[in-house]
């Protein structure tokens, strides 16, 4: 989602910073022991490669409590007896155990280092098992902050979610807790009170009705998945389904909601086909039919969990109710459904290899709003829209974090990242072009942890133009490029300031009313005109500004 808010990004943002690469003077982020065990590629995470996990949790609503085990597949990469699984505090790791054999292990913060006495040999594929429990970390502005959202419904009936990006997943469950490696596949098993209905990721695959009155709910997820994208949801749901018939064939589609939202849910919901429709046209077909598509209401705002997208957005269109843009085309659409729902692609199919380049996530999810808009109100409208959002740029700290720590860059990853993505898409002039390397970038990326610096390749050698010097103005620095220009002695002099060196991204503009496109760099270039009129105005697609310096 999921840290798009009030118009602005505004909590979401206080503490943190972003490396500038060398392009901005700004003071040094001090990062802890703990950011570097959270955040980078250790060596007890490096040696072994993640293959399954069978979650196994029982929820304990009236002492807002759980336990459990996580059973941890993988296979050895290089000999190691030392193992890092992450699970941050005040949760806590009763026993580890391997082939029935209790382990021994430590704890260093938020990770645990497990001492393996087994022989890890290479090519192995082996399994531990890791039991936990403990008062999970309470959601207080969920899903900005994460953690467990313990609510009740208006009949007073348990209402209960998670949601963990950037906190991490290790807020409630033991795991490898960095975004580099995926499970294959997963078995999520939730045990809830026996009047409630509990929502994973995947298919349902059986409710057993246990001794003590309660029940218990196990979700397959066929395809890989990230941490932060496994979910629990609890409440007095009822079901609804649909199938959409799409690029590969059925895709079935579940909605749970509180059975008394079912008659605005069959309503508000609409947009969820419409959708599937636009997204396959753009970025190619859903990443997950073998798992399904849901959407979950849950007692927050809303998040990109993987085939379980959760949906808190009060049935409004907009923005609860609100139209981000401010041009009325936000209000054709619910925020949440589409917003949400773009990030199976971005986000659950692509997904960051490290927080920093949360952009990848971000920029093209909120993008993907505009993409809504134009596939079914045309190209104008799409434009509008993000050029609407941008009035939410902060310009405060760079988009892109520092790596290894754990460090995501600025909220402005959502609007100036889509703006620079609308930019590009402008400088390559071939929309059929630009459709290809979205619904490309979605196959030869597809089920992948990928870098930023993988996406901005992809984009260069796609294109055939280099945009190294665009993705540095607008992901490392906060300067806004001014396209500065003179008329002088018959002569339109031009060039790029207020940027990176040897910035050079093309423009369009209209030159004495006529439409050109110009190729300013940093340094100073000229054409002659004849004209008296003596006027300059850059497209309104490109978010830059303009400086006459004569006048």
């Amino acid at each position: 989602m999921k840290k798009y808010f009030s118009g602005i990004f505004i909590a979401f943002l206080v503490g943190f910073s972003a490396n500038a690469q060398g392009l901005l003077n700004k003071s040094e982020t001090v990062f802890t022991h703990q950011d570097t065990l959270r955040g980078s590629i250790t060596k007890e995470r490096a040696w072994w490669d993640l293959k399954y996990y069978h979650l196994d949790v029982k929820v304990k609503p009236s002492e807002k409590f759980i336990s459990g085990s996580n059973t941890v597949r993988y296979t050895v990469l290089t000999e190691n007896n030392r193992m890092q699984i992450d699970l941050q505090e005040p949760m806590n790791i009763t026993k580890v155990t391997q082939n029935g054999k209790d382990l021994k292990f430590e704890r260093n913060g938020n990770a645990f280092f497990i001492t393996l006495t087994e022989k890890q040999k290479v090519g192995a594929v082996k399994e531990i098992v890791v039991f936990f429990e403990g008062k999970p970390k309470e959601a207080v502005r969920a899903p900005w902050d994460g953690g467990f959202s313990w609510k009740k419904d208006k009949n007073g009936k348990d209402f209960i979610a998670t949601s963990c990006q950037g906190l991490g997943a290790s807020v409630w469950w033991p795991c490898k807790d960095h975004m580099y490696d995926e499970v294959e596949n997963m078995l999520i098993s939730v045990n809830v009170p026996g009047d409630l209905t509990e929502v994973s990721n995947g298919r349902l695959q059986s409710v057993k009705k246990e001794k003590d009155g309660t029940k218990t709910f196990n979700w397959y997820v066929a395809n890989p998945i990230n941490n932060y994208g496994v979910n629990i949801n609890i409440g007095d749901y009822v079901n609804f389904y649909e199938v959409f018939k799409g690029e590969k064939g059925n895709l079935d589609c579940n909605y749970y909601v509180l059975k008394d939202n079912l008659a605005l849910a069959k309503e508000q919901f609409k947009d969820a086909p419409k959708m599937l429709k636009a997204f396959e046209s753009w970025f190619g077909p859903y990443p997950f039919y073998e798992d399904s598509y849901k959407l979950v209401e849950v007692p927050y705002l809303g998040m990109e969990h993987q085939s379980s997208v959760t949906y808190g957005n009060q049935y409004k269109n907009g923005y609860l109710g609100r139209d981000l843009s401010g041009t009325g085309w936000g209000l054709k659409f619910d925020f949440i459904i589409i917003h949400e729902s773009g990030h199976e692609w971005y986000a659950n199919n692509i997904t960051y290899k490290d927080i920093a380049d949360m952009w990848v996530h971000e920029s093209f999810t909120n993008y993907s709003e505009s993409l809504f808009v134009e596939y079914y109100y045309g190209k104008e409208a799409g434009a509008e829209y993000v050029i609407g959002c941008r009035k939410n740029i902060q310009n405060d700290i760079p988009i892109i974090g520092h790596y290894d720590v754990n460090n995501e860059g600025s909220g402005d990853m959502y609007p100036k990242g889509a703006s620079m993505l609308h930019m590009i898409r402008q400088v390559i002039n071939d929309d059929a072009k630009w459709k290809s390397i979205l619904r490309g970038m979605n196959k030869t990326f597809y089920h992948q942890t990928v870098t930023g610096k993988q996406i901005q390749d992809y984009i260069n050698d796609q294109s055939g133009i280099n945009f190294n010097r665009v993705f540095a103005q607008y992901l490392t620095t906060t300067q806004i490029p001014v396209f500065e220009y003179m008329f002088k002695n018959g002569t339109f002099g031009y060039h790029w300031t207020n940027c990176v060196s040897k910035f050079d991204m093309p423009v369009r503009v209209k030159l004495n009313g006529v439409e050109t496109w110009l190729k300013p760099t940093t340094e100073w270039q000229s054409v002659k005109t004849t004209s008296e009129d003596r006027k300059v105005e850059v497209d309104k697609d490109f978010y830059v500004t303009t400086s006459n310096i004569v006048e």
